[in-house]
Parts: C-alpha cells; sequence; structure tokens
C-alpha cells in the first residue's frame, strides 16, 4: 500500500514539474504592467522581465525612482509615475497604458506595492493609521486592477497580487496584515470570476525579506511614535514594558529578513510566463517551512507558537 502511494504521489509531482517547465510562446510581444517598481521586489521583477524581451511598464511612485531603473534597463522598457492612493493618478497610468499595449491588451498586471507601516499594538494605532496601510496595500490594489482589467482580459493575460505570510499567519497588529488577508480574498474571488475569460490570477506570499519596508529602523520609529500618540489611561494599561517587547521584535527582523529578492521575482515571473502557473507562490523557507504549516493549524496551537517566540509584556 505504501509503495502504491509513494508511486502515485511521485508521480503527481513529476506532472506538475513537467506542466510547470512549459513556456508561454511570444514572450517578446507581451506587455507587463509592475506597480512599485522603485525599489524591492517590483525593481528587481522590472529588471529581470526586461532581460527575458517583455515589455515592460513599470509604474514608480517618484521620477527619481523611475530614472534610476531606466538607467538600469534596454529601451523597452517604459516608466509612467503612478500614487495607487489617487484615482487620477491610476485613470491617467491607465490610458498610458492603453496607448502603449494598443489591440494587444495587457497580458500581466503585478500589484507589488505596498507599504508596512504604522505598525504596532492595535490599541495604539488610530483609524487613520489603519487606512494609511489600506490604502495602499488592499483599496490601491483594488482600484488598479479594476482600472487596468479591460485591458488584461483583452489579452487573456495574467493578473499577480503580492500577498504575505502575514495574508495567512497574522503576527502582529496595525493595518498589514489585514491588507494582506484582503489582498488574499480579493484575488481569490477575482481568480473564480475571470477563470471564463481565460485570464489567471496567482498570488505572491513572500517570507521574511531585506526590502525597504522591513526596515527595522522604519518600524521602530513608528512604534515609538504610536507609542507616543497613545492615551496616557493605554500607556499605564500597557507599560513601558510592552513598548521594550514592541521594539526588541522590530530589531529582530534583520536577523530573519534574506537578502535574495529573486526568491520572490522568480514566482512572479514563473506566474507570468509559464503556461500553467500555481494559484499561489510560497516564497522563502521560512514561508514553507514555518508559516505556510501554521497556517493550517488549529488557533490555540498558533496561539501558542506566538506567544512562545513572542510572550506578551504583563500588564499592569
Amino acid at each position: 500500500m505504501w509503495l502504491y502511494l509513494a508511486t502515485l504521489v511521485g508521480l503527481y509531482y513529476l506532472i506538475r514539474w513537467y506542466r510547470e517547465r512549459q513556456v508561454v510562446s511570444h514572450l517578446q510581444d507581451k506587455y507587463v504592467f509592475i506597480t512599485g517598481c522603485d525599489s524591492g521586489f517590483g525593481n528587481l521583477l522590472a529588471r529581470q522581465l526586461d532581460l527575458r524581451g517583455l515589455r515592460v511598464l513599470a509604474a514608480c511612485l517618484t521620477e527619481k525612482g523611475a530614472e534610476q531603473l531606466r538607467g538600469q534597463t534596454s529601451d523597452r522598457l517604459e516608466t509612467v509615475i503612478l500614487d495607487v492612493t489617487k484615482t487620477e493618478s491610476i485613470v491617467a497610468a491607465t490610458q498610458w497604458a492603453k496607448e502603449r499595449t494598443g489591440d494587444r491588451g495587457l497580458w500581466g498586471l503585478v500589484n507589488n506595492a505596498g507599504i508596512s507601516v504604522p505598525t504596532a499594538l492595535n490599541e495604539w494605532l488610530t483609524k487613520q493609521d489603519f487606512m494609511k496601510i489600506l490604502d495602499v496595500n488592499l483599496l490601491g490594489v483594488i482600484e488598479v486592477t479594476l482600472s487596468l482589467l479591460p485591458l488584461v482580459r483583452k489579452a487573456r493575460g495574467r493578473v499577480v497580487n503580492v500577498s504575505s505570510v502575514l495574508g495567512r499567519v497574522v503576527l502582529y497588529g496595525g493595518g498589514y496584515c489585514i491588507s494582506k488577508y484582503g489582498v488574499e480574498a480579493f484575488s481569490d474571488s477575482l481568480r473564480r470570476e475571470l477563470s471564463h475569460f481565460g485570464v489567471k490570477v496567482a498570488i505572491i506570499e513572500p517570507g521574511y525579506f531585506k526590502t525597504s519596508i522591513s526596515s527595522p529602523e522604519v518600524i521602530s520609529r513608528t512604534i515609538k511614535e504610536s507609542w507616543d500618540q497613545t492615551s496616557p489611561e493605554v500607556k499605564e494599561a500597557y507599560g513601558e514594558e510592552s513598548l521594550a517587547s514592541s521594539l526588541k521584535v522590530a530589531v529582530s527582523l534583520e536577523k530573519m529578513c534574506k537578502s535574495d529578492l529573486s526568491l520572490v521575482t522568480n514566482s512572479m515571473e514563473h506566474a507570468l510566463t509559464a503556461c500553467h502557473p500555481r494559484t499561489r507562490y510560497s516564497a522563502g523557507w521560512d514561508a514553507k517551512l514555518i508559516y505556510l504549516p501554521m497556517s493550517y493549524m488549529p488557533a490555540f496551537l498558533v496561539d501558542a507558537i506566538v506567544y512562545f517566540f513572542n510572550p506578551p509584556a504583563k500588564t499592569h
């Protein structure tokens, strides 16, 4: 029986390996629109796809980021300034993309732009702190997608949304985990709705990587700012020990983060270029071996694991 089962499992992985190696033809004729190309995953993916000959439409938040990217790539790559929190900016970028893609449509849309702060314990934050992250990470993804979807549908292309392992397991408060859970839900519903049009939707779930949004200095600063703005009543309830504990966790991020961003961008590239892309990609060994298994565990067990590695400070 065990031999029979092992043979079936081996056959399954062999077939999957073969299917995932098949690549879409005529990549040099396909346009891909990527948000958040100033740095990090978006910047590397834009350069990576440009090297493969795809026609990259790179959206950057700043002109400086756009100029630096153009200096590192071929003349095929074009840039546009995009603020995903502003409707008028999205409308302008969509028109710009439409003029360039023409009748071919847009083969790929990669929603990569994101922020991670303000992050702190929930009670230290305001509604505006939550909205700041949700505007970029979730509402920005939704509006950009809805705006560019007619172009993607025309090409029967791909939508690739960058979520996180924190869209599976919540490790801290604030808007970041909430936004990534929202991206997961939006992507799942979008995948089912668009399958009839031949459009495929993939979700990228990176573990911890060294990018601008995982900077311990930035996160530590926003934790202190959140603590400073909260009420004396809340400070008394949580105590200075909670602040020290939160800052300790923020500093420890540097040791957890991996520097090889290609583990993520290779997953993005596969989602865009493979004939049979996966629905979800777990990027990084921490994502595969820690957070993915945790997401299937009972809640009490996940709580125990989180408490063990990050014990809450004693309240007053």
